[in-house]
Parts: structure tokens; C-alpha cells; sequence
């Protein structure tokens, strides 16, 4: 047998074990295998940078941490007007690249400053460094689903973007296990390069993934694909804010995120509490939540493979978005009558995972039938400020709420989360309406 035989069955190996776990077409092999590269060298980037941002913020005072997260919020806003600009008058084989590379060079200038600075000096470039993490994993994740609605078709999203969502759960743990193997022996800004290096990895994935064409027939159901070579201009560089505000359908997407984010802000001051009275000591705290990441993971992984394609694509985006506030309806619910470390846990997992391997990607599809503007201007507004406003609204309401009762803030997590489920069923349907509508519309 030749060698060009021998690559030539393994690949057809490859795509039959692909189509046969996750429904992949031989002609998205490649696109698909590019984004697994570069969500992978993301998602690994900054999982390296996460455990050493949250030493910084513990060090820089647990009291401060709510005006760093205010400072984030603002940041959040701040950073969507350049990115607007670029996405205005650049094509996206451009302003994708100078994007991650604009981020990979701050990473530098930290590693730079972390080893040229004294104690004073590395408590204020900890806190600065917090608050541009915080802003970073979220614009980074964004613009990687920005593109991957630009290029796939609805129908493609329905059944690829849960196991391109593996490539994320994977980059996790391989990002996570570098630091956790390295940081007692090897100083923060080393690491911080190894992040950055990564990063430049998931450049070059990305430039490979800008010039590809991955739709097939059923790319006519996308409105406006646009190209590798045409700039996606728009109306103005606060587009994706106003935007957000007048299209009800943008509306909706923004109050899914921002529910999303209110309860699990709930859920992470309530998981505190019970955590901090079932353990003593810190080794016991960091062991439970090292074992709930693990659990998360491992159950993320297997449904995003296995699982996540059928859903979306049997049940429709609708039934896939409604998973999420149901369950968190019903955690809270056992969780209000049985505030326990297993319930907590518990529910962690499952809400997790099923964000991660079932709304997210379900999410993502409602991109996939908006202007293409909106895929970048008002993705990317909702993607960081609107979440993070939800961060907000959760830990100031939580304040308040926790100073009455545990069950009180249960009692409301269930009715937000009864309100968002509302409102999941109510954008599945619109999203359905208007995949139609464009599919008619390429047809005459």
C-alpha cells in the first residue's frame, strides 16, 4: 500500500467516526478541524491566565473585588467602540487577526511589567491585570463565535457547533493543567508568555478559517455571508448598542444573557456560603471545586461529542434554549428546601454542563439569521457588557436579598428563571420564523 493510500483511508477513518459521532459533512472537515485549533489555543490561553488573575484579585484584597468588577464593566464598554470601528472599515481577515494580536501584545507588556515590578508596583498591576482578564476572556470568545455565524449556516450551526464547542472544553483542560502542573515552580510571567504564544497559534488558525467557505447548499438559509475581503462597514461604531435596543429579537437574545447571568451570580453567592460552612480550610474548599471543575468538564465533553448535534437538531433551538432556565428553575427549587453541599454540587454540574454543551452552542445559532453587522457589532456588545452588567445586577441584588434570607434569593432565582424560560421558547420560535424567511427569500 502507498503512503498516499494509507492517508488517504486514514482521513476517510477520521471523517466517518466525525459524521458518524457529531454529523459532519466531508467538505466541513477542514473548517471544522480550524476551529477546533483555534477555540482550543483560546480557551488554553486563558485558562493558564485564570488561576494567576484569581491570586491576584485574593491578594489585592476580597473587599476590593466588587470595584474591580465594576472597573470590568466599565472596560467592557469602553473596548466595544475600537472593536466597533475595526469591524466597520476592515474585512474580518483583518480586524480578527489585529484583534488577538492587539490582546497578545498586553499580555506581554503584564509578563514584562510582573518581572520588572517590586511589591507595591505588583499590587496595582494585579488589580489592572483582573480587571483586563475579565475583559479579555470574554471579547476573545466572542469574536471566535463571531466569525463561526459568519461563516456556518444555521442548519450547520444546529449540528457542528456543540462538538466545535469541544475544542473549548478540551483548551480548558490542557490551559488548566499547564498551570496547575507549572505555578509552584515556574514564575507568573513565563506563563503569561506561554499565554501569549498560544494565543498566536489561535491567530494563525483563525487566518486559515477566514479564507475558508465552509457552507454547502444549505448556505442560502444565512442571510448576508459577506466574505473574507469585504469589510463589514454598518451604520455607525455604537451600532451594536443601539441595535441591541431596538430589535426585539436582540432584545431577547440580551435579556437571555443577562438572566443567565443574574442566577448564576446567584448561584455562585449561595455555593460560597454552603461551601465556606462545609469546610474548614482552604485545601478542603480548593480540592471541592477542583473535583466540581473535573465532573463539569468530563460531562461537558461527552454531550458536546455525542450529544449536543441531535438535540439541537431533533428538538430545534427552542426546546435546546428552554433546557437551561428549566433546570435552573428546579435546582433552585431543591436547592431552597435542601441547601446542602451535594445539591450545590449537583446542580453545578448539571447547570453547567448543560450550558456549556447545549445553550451555548444553541445561542450561537441565533446569530446565524441576523445582518451580517449585527453578528459582529451587537454580538460582541452582548457578549461582554450585557453579561457583564448581569454579573452586576446578580451580586447587588444577592447583597441584598442574602441579608434577609438564603431562601429569599431562591425564591427569586425561580422567578427569573420561569420569566427566562419565557423567553427561551419565545427566540427559539423567532429564530426558526426567520431562518425561513431567508430561505424563501434566497429561492425567488
Amino acid at each position: 500500500m502507498s503512503p498516499f493510500a494509507l492517508r488517504k483511508g486514514r482521513r476517510f477513518g477520521f471523517a466517518a467516526l466525525l459524521r458518524r459521532t457529531a454529523d459532519i459533512r466531508p467538505e466541513e472537515i477542514t473548517p471544522v478541524f480550524w476551529c477546533w485549533i483555534y477555540i482550543f489555543c483560546v480557551l488554553s490561553s486563558y485558562y493558564v491566565m485564570r488561576p494567576i488573575r484569581e491570586q491576584m484579585g485574593v491578594a489585592g484584597g476580597v473587599a476590593n473585588l466588587p470595584w474591580l468588577f465594576t472597573a470590568t464593566l466599565a472596560g467592557m464598554l469602553v473596548a466595544n467602540l475600537p472593536f466597533a470601528l475595526l469591524v466597520q472599515r476592515l474585512p474580518r481577515s483583518r480586524f480578527v487577526p489585529l484583534v488577538y494580536r492587539f490582546f497578545g501584545l498586553n499580555i506581554l507588556g503584564f509578563a514584562a511589567a510582573l518581572h520588572l515590578s517590586g511589591p507595591d508596583q505588583a499590587l496595582w498591576i494585579g488589580r489592572a491585570f483582573f480587571v483586563w482578564v475579565s475583559i479579555y476572556n470574554l471579547f476573545v470568545v466572542s469574536v471566535f463565535w463571531q466569525l463561526n455565524v459568519d461563516l456556518f449556516s444555521p442548519e450547520q450551526g444546529r449540528r457542528l457547533f456543540g462538538v466545535i464547542s469541544a475544542g473549548a472544553t478540551i483548551g480548558a483542560i490542557f490551559g488548566s493543567g499547564i498551570t496547575a502542573g507549572l505555578a509552584r515552580s515556574v514564575p507568573p510571567p513565563l506563563l503569561l508568555i506561554a499565554a501569549a504564544v498560544l494565543l498566536e497559534v489561535a491567530v494563525l488558525s483563525a487566518s486559515r478559517l477566514t479564507r475558508l467557505s465552509p457552507a454547502s447548499g444549505d448556505r442560502r438559509a444565512s442571510p448576508s455571508a459577506g466574505s473574507a475581503d469585504q469589510p463589514v462597514g454598518g451604520s455607525s461604531a455604537i451600532a451594536g448598542l443601539t441595535h441591541a435596543i431596538r430589535s426585539p429579537y436582540l432584545l431577547g437574545v440580551s435579556a437571555f444573557l443577562l438572566l443567565f447571568a443574574i442566577t448564576s451570580t446567584f448561584l455562585y453567592f449561595q455555593q460560597a456560603a454552603i461551601v465556606a460552612a462545609s469546610f474548614s480550610d482552604r485545601g478542603s474548599q480548593t480540592a471541592f471545586f477542583a473535583t466540581l471543575d473535573l465532573c463539569v468538564n468530563t460531562v461537558t465533553l461527552v454531550i458536546q461529542l455525542f450529544v449536543t448535534g441531535r438535540v439541537l437538531g431533533t428538538l430545534g433551538i427552542a426546546v435546546a434554549l428552554a433546557l437551561l432556565p428549566g433546570l435552573t428553575a428546579l435546582g433552585f427549587g431543591v436547592l431552597a428546601f435542601a441547601p446542602t453541599l451535594a445539591t450545590v454540587a449537583v446542580f453545578q454540574v448539571l447547570r453547567r454542563s448543560a450550558d456549556y454543551s447545549i445553550a451555548r452552542p444553541a445561542r450561537e445559532v441565533l446569530f446565524t439569521v441576523v445582518p451580517r453587522e449585527d453578528r459582529y457589532k451587537a454580538k460582541a456588545f452582548i457578549d461582554t457588557f450585557v453579561y457583564r452588567l448581569g454579573d452586576q445586577v446578580g451580586a447587588w441584588s444577592m447583597a441584598l436579598l442574602g441579608a434577609i434570607s438564603n431562601a429569599a434569593g431562591a425564591l427569586v432565582a425561580i422567578l427569573l428563571a420561569i420569566a427566562w424560560l419565557i423567553n427561551a421558547l419565545w427566540l427559539g420560535r423567532q429564530q426558526r420564523s426567520r431562518e425561513k424567511i431567508a430561505a424563501g427569500a434566497s429561492l425567488n
